[in-house]
């Protein structure tokens, strides 16, 4: 009957096989390298993340040589998620990208396969990260207001809810935005918004009033209206040209 538990027997065990048979793991310093230069933007850590995942050292969590692989891709993308986040990436962006390589690597079969997509997930947020304004340091209160536009999207937001939740004045924090972002509130959510509905445009086949809807727009001919004016093109239009682009 297998242990349900890890004991401090087992674990003791596991530690003298490791130290009789000369494996271990990678250290902090290596592991944490390829991470930080993922956070940096820097091409380099497509290399060192692969050169760490395909050596003898990065961990025995399976017999299964195939699944072995699926747990350690998992931990990896985890945490290039949450560098991707320390160097400034949007935390709902970081995890949706991070979701999306689980669910493709669920599907793969062998090893190689694998870390293939390895290799194209850390390459996927380094070009991420590069493409970010690394000059842009925001204020605390802008951070909290981002995320929390980023999170609601499918609703109505005013200032007075952004100023409410981050404890400032409206009127100072409307100041506070423009001088940083260099938009006002209701601009950045409109633009937020069109990034939002060109991607469902592009990826998916929700009709121009689901789209409305989804975005908080007030009808189908708001959203039709407000799109027009920001693309150049109608919903109809941009679908027509960019669909699955």
């Amino acid at each position: 009957m297998k242990e349900k538990t890890v004991s401090e027997q087992k674990l003791r065990h596991m530690e003298f096989i490791t130290r009789e048979t000369g494996n271990r793991h990678h250290t902090d310093t290596e592991d944490l390298r390829q991470y930080e230069l993922l956070r940096a933007g820097d091409p380099a850590a497509v290399e060192e993340a692969v050169q760490m995942f395909c050596s003898d050292l990065p961990g025995h969590v399976s017999d299964d040589p195939v699944r072995n692989c699926k747990y350690l891709f998992v931990a990896c993308v985890t945490l290039a998620s949450r560098a991707a986040i320390a160097g400034g990436m949007e935390a709902e962006r970081a995890y949706t990208i991070s979701d999306l390589y689980i669910l493709k690597m669920d599907s793969l079969e062998s090893v190689e396969e694998i870390r293939t997509l390895h290799r194209e997930m850390f390459g996927f947020y380094v070009r991420q990260m590069a493409e970010l304004d690394k000059k842009a340091v925001y204020s605390k209160p802008v951070v909290l207001c981002l995320d929390y536009i980023y999170e609601r999207l499918h609703q109505p937001i005013r200032l007075r809810q952004l100023a409410e939740f981050v404890g400032l004045n409206a009127s100072y924090l409307s100041q506070l935005f423009k001088k940083e972002l260099g938009v006002s509130v209701s601009q950045y959510i409109r633009s937020k918004r069109m990034e939002a509905a060109k991607n469902m445009l592009k990826f998916s086949e929700d009709s121009y009033s689901s789209i409305a809807a989804a975005l908080a727009f007030s009808s189908q001919s708001h959203f039709v209206r407000v799109f027009k004016q920001d693309t150049g093109y109608t919903p109809k239009e941009y679908r027509n040209q960019f669909f699955r682009r």
